[in-house]
């Protein structure tokens, strides 16, 4: 089950993996370095909602970044983050094909506070992009959609849903990945095989 309440995130985790409530999930592991985020984002003007299982921040009811535990670090992930000045070139993409969403990257809760500067200048700027109406123009993906990988949507609204919320880059990925085989039998096999990922928010190329 995905997570839906906040609180319980942070002590139980998102429930899109079999680690769900152990000490194996991720966002146990990460406790202390997820907490010190949320101290920070929760003293900045966004406002604290989940979406997807994950901590979601919002100014003025636009989505402004995501909290993450990942399996050897924590993100802060910036929706509009190519829009976002980054002279000192800190922010990563979290997919090779992700043209709007960028990332900055922790592995502790003392890099955390190091960092506090930092973190504000992009929260600054994350809000004033959101108050400004800004909007990521993303390239087009020419590739049609693979009859099989729409059938397995169709099939399952809860995987729809899924597939609909992750970036474009990430959409796309799976449609190269599936498309690519030669054979409907193979296109088939691999469409079935992406539903956990899709499920639980990744890409096809994320880990």
């Amino acid at each position: 089950m995905v997570q839906t309440d906040i609180e319980a995130y942070f002590t139980d985790g998102c429930g899109r993996c079999e680690h769900f409530q152990t000490a194996q999930c991720k966002v146990v592991q990460w406790a202390d370095t997820l907490s010190a985020l949320r101290d920070v984002l929760r003293a900045s003007p966004l406002t604290e909602d989940i979406k997807w299982g994950v901590p979601c921040y919002t100014f003025e009811g636009g989505k402004v970044l995501m909290l993450t535990a990942l399996r050897d670090r924590c993100a802060l992930g910036f929706f509009k983050g190519t829009l976002l000045h980054d002279e000192h070139g800190v922010l990563q993409a979290p997919g090779p094909n992700s043209q709007a969403v960028r990332q900055l990257v922790f592995t502790s809760a003392q890099q955390v506070r190091e960092r506090r500067d930092q973190i504000d200048h992009f929260l600054s700027q994350a809000i004033d992009l959101q108050r400004a109406g800004a909007k990521v123009v993303f390239d087009p993906a020419p590739e049609p959609m693979p009859e099989e990988l729409q059938a397995v949507l169709d099939a399952d609204p809860a995987v729809a849903a899924a597939f609909d919320a992750l970036t474009p880059g990430r959409r796309r990925s799976y449609v190269l990945h599936v498309s690519g085989a030669k054979q409907a039998k193979t296109r088939t096999s691999r469409a079935h095989k992406c539903i956990p990922k899709i499920l639980q928010g990744k890409g096809f190329h994320d880990r």
